[in-house]
């Protein structure tokens, strides 16, 4: 037979609240057609362990999970960390379709002890013939040390021939400590969701939310949603529960009516209200003017926002000008938001970063008069502006859907 099957070495890091030094390890031949339970199952059997009534999952590299139906649903509803990926169900995803040789990833079996495993894929596919002695139905153990107790008393890869015992790192294994993956989740690429967004493109839609940092673009996200959960409510559920957890949490203005709106989409129930495809961002920046200007108003057929310049024919001409008396039941009069409304989003802004003296720079900016202007200079000069406009036109889309549902208008995506 050809080398096909993967050889997989497994250390148990720890576990029942004890890191373990050195790691015991086993080293697995799992073949092509083998599933990530047949996986579990041969780990639980080469750890010696007799009570398997307990849940586990595998973690990968790029955070997706393996596991049962019903844990996985239970954690993409989580309102917590970056927006989960797709699981993987471990009876149906094959090992050999999902990882590859030079890969690593994690194992934990019983949630509450938590026994903790790393998983290398060995960088050579191996021959079971050669290394078990014959083609086994099921993962087999090929190698392995460390006390389970070991068959051969071998602590780690090599005692026994004469070297000595590794030093022990300074510091737990990633893994084990819960901060693997490491790195830092991508926030969502707003200018690519608002494109697949206003393109109903499902697909790019999805591409561009799992997997990302979501959580200062709940409201894009929520827009977003609505148009999955309108075309394909199946690959959009999960999403939701996970994004209604987020909102629920959060709690900023608008968060509430968006809610409702998700709620009714996944039940199939319709709102009591209006619905209208508005340019929520246009609107939000329309709110968010300066309080002493005239904002302008909404054209409730088409969704427009039209600015008050449009509507003085001293700027714009007799010709030009957008009659609004003629048709009064048509235009939706916009009223500015206060001056300590958004006030209140710069000083949640501030409060959010993490460098000391950087908050009390953005502290002292936003007191006493001048506040807006000293804010935006120390925005430029701490390269903030990109972070901040994420996150004030996601309070001002909240801002606008908050807006229109009190006065009876239900917003829906704008679009293709």
């Amino acid at each position: 037979m050809a080398r096909t099957w993967l050889s997989i070495k497994v250390e148990l890091l720890g576990g029942h609240g004890e890191e373990l030094w050195p790691y015991p390890c086993r080293v697995l031949a799992v073949g092509p057609t083998h599933t990530f339970a047949d996986l579990a199952t041969a780990i639980d059997g080469a750890f010696a362990r007799w009570d398997r009534a307990h849940l586990c999952q595998f973690t990968l590299a790029d955070g997706t999970v393996v596991t049962d139906d019903e844990t996985a649903e239970d954690l993409l509803g989580t309102p917590f960390g970056p927006v989960s990926r797709a699981p993987l169900v471990l009876g149906r995803a094959r090992v050999a379709d999902v990882v590859k040789p030079g890969d690593e990833f994690s194992y934990v079996f019983d949630f509450g002890d938590d026994w903790t495993h790393a998983c290398t894929v060995d960088a050579a596919k191996v021959d079971p013939r050669e290394v078990v002695g014959l083609v086994p139905k099921v993962p087999t153990p090929t190698w392995g040390w460390g006390s389970i107790p070991d068959q051969y008393g071998r602590r780690w890869d090599g005692d026994g021939s004469g070297g000595t015992m590794p030093r022990r790192p300074a510091g737990p294994h990633p893994m084990y400590g819960g901060g693997w993956p490491a790195a830092t989740p991508e926030p969502v690429d707003l200018k690519e969701l608002r494109g697949a967004t206003y393109r109903r493109d499902v697909p790019a839609i999805l591409a561009s939310i799992e997997g990302r940092d979501i959580d200062d673009l709940l409201q894009h996200v929520g827009m977003a949603l609505q148009v999955v959960l309108s075309q394909d409510p199946e690959r959009g559920e999960a999403l939701a529960v996970s994004v209604l957890g987020r909102l629920d949490d959060r709690g900023e203005v608008g968060d509430d009516v968006l809610t409702e709106d998700l709620l009714a989409q996944l039940r199939g129930t319709p709102l009591a209200a209006r619905q209208l495809a508005v340019d929520l961002s246009d609107l939000g920046s329309a709110l968010s003017g300066d309080p002493a200007e005239e904002a302008g108003c909404l054209d409730l057929q088409t969704g427009e926002v039209v600015p008050a310049v449009l509507l003085d024919s001293a700027y714009v001409g007799e010709d030009d000008v957008v009659d609004v008396e003629s048709e009064p039941d048509r235009w939706l009069w916009l009223e500015r938001r206060e001056a300590h409304e958004q006030w209140n989003d710069m000083a949640e802004f501030v409060a959010r970063q993490a460098n000391a003296d950087l908050r009390r720079r953005l502290e002292s900016a936003i007191e006493g008069k001048g506040a807006f202007r000293r804010f935006r200079g120390v925005l430029h000069d701490e390269d903030l502006v990109s972070q901040w406009r994420r996150f004030s036109d996601d309070r001002e889309i909240g801002h606008a859907r908050a807006f229109l549902a009190e006065n009876g208008i239900r917003a829906i995506p704008t679009g293709t």
